[in-house]
C-alpha cells in the first residue's frame, strides 16, 4: 500500500513528459486539476510530479497563468561531478580517498539530508587533484538506507557515476560558496601556505525530491574559478 504514491508520482510525471518533450516552448502543460481527474490521485502526489519537472528545466511556471514548456537553456545550469567539471576544463581529474566509513549523522547533516540524527551515513573524504596538483578537499555525505553495500563495494572513481548505476544521480543542486582562509591541516593537503585563501563549496544535491548528497568542498582559490552562467527568463 505504502508504494502506491510513489508509483502514482512517477506515472503521472512520465505522462507529462510524454505529452511535452519535443512540445514547442510556451506550450500549456497540463493543469494540476485535469491530471487529478485523470490519474485519480491527491493533488499533493501531482505538485510533486510537476514540481520534478520544474526543476528538472522541462517546464516552468509563470505566477497567475501556469506551467508551460520551458525555453531550452543548454548547459546553463546543468549539474557536473568535478570529474566531469575538471574535464570541461581541460584537465585531467584525479583522486585519492582520505577517509571512507560509516558514522553517524549529525545535527546538519540530518537535516541536509532529511533523516533523523543519529541515522548512519557514509562519509567519503577524498583529495581531489587536477593535472596531478592538489584542487580541494570534498567531504561527502551520503544516506546509507538508500545506497546498501556502498562501501562495501569498493569506492568508485566517480561519485556520480556509481549514484547514477543506483538511478540515483543527482538531478539538480543547491550550492553555497564562501570565501576563507585555509586552516593547517587543509593547507598541508592542498600544498599551499596556512591562512591561504581558499573557496569553500556547500552543496545539497538531490535526485528529484530526494537528497542523496551533501558535501562541503574546500577549493584553492589559486586554482579554481567558479563560472555561473545565467539565461534571459523571458
Amino acid at each position: 500500500m505504502s508504494e502506491a504514491p510513489a508509483l502514482k508520482h512517477v506515472q503521472v510525471r512520465e505522462y507529462v513528459r510524454a505529452l511535452c518533450e519535443g512540445a514547442p516552448p510556451g506550450s500549456a502543460a497540463p493543469s494540476e486539476r485535469e491530471l487529478v481527474q485523470r490519474f485519480g490521485v491527491a493533488r499533493m502526489t501531482v505538485r510533486q510530479a510537476m514540481d520534478s519537472l520544474v526543476n528538472e528545466g522541462l517546464l516552468e511556471r509563470m505566477p497567475g497563468r501556469g506551467t508551460f514548456v520551458a525555453k531550452p537553456k543548454g548547459e546553463v545550469g546543468r549539474l557536473t561531478s568535478y570529474t566531469e567539471d575538471m574535464a570541461k576544463r581541460g584537465l585531467l581529474p584525479e583522486s585519492s580517498t582520505l577517509l571512507a566509513r560509516r558514522e553517524q549523522a549529525g545535527p546538519g547533516v540530518a537535516r541536509a539530508l532529511d533523516i533523523t540524527e543519529g541515522d548512519a551515513v557514509i562519509h567519503w573524504k577524498r583529495l581531489r587533484r587536477a593535472d596531478g596538483a592538489p584542487m580541494c578537499i570534498e567531504d561527502a555525505y551520503l544516506n546509507e538506507v538508500i545506497l546498501p553495500g556502498f562501501l562495501q563495494s569498493g569506492m568508485p572513481t566517480s561519485l556520480y557515476d556509481a549514484l547514477e548505476a543506483r538511478g540515483l544521480r543527482p538531478t539538480w543542486a543547491e550550492d553555497s560558496v564562501s570565501a576563507d582562509v585555509a586552516n593547517d591541516d587543509e593547507a598541508a593537503l592542498l600544498d599551499v601556505e596556512a591562512g591561504a585563501p581558499v573557496l569553500r563549496v556547500a552543496r545539497r544535491a538531490l535526485h528529484e525530491d530526494k537528497c542523496v548528497e551533501v558535501s562541503r568542498s574546500v577549493f584553492r582559490a589559486d586554482r579554481m574559478t567558479v563560472y555561473v552562467q545565467f539565461a534571459d527568463a523571458r
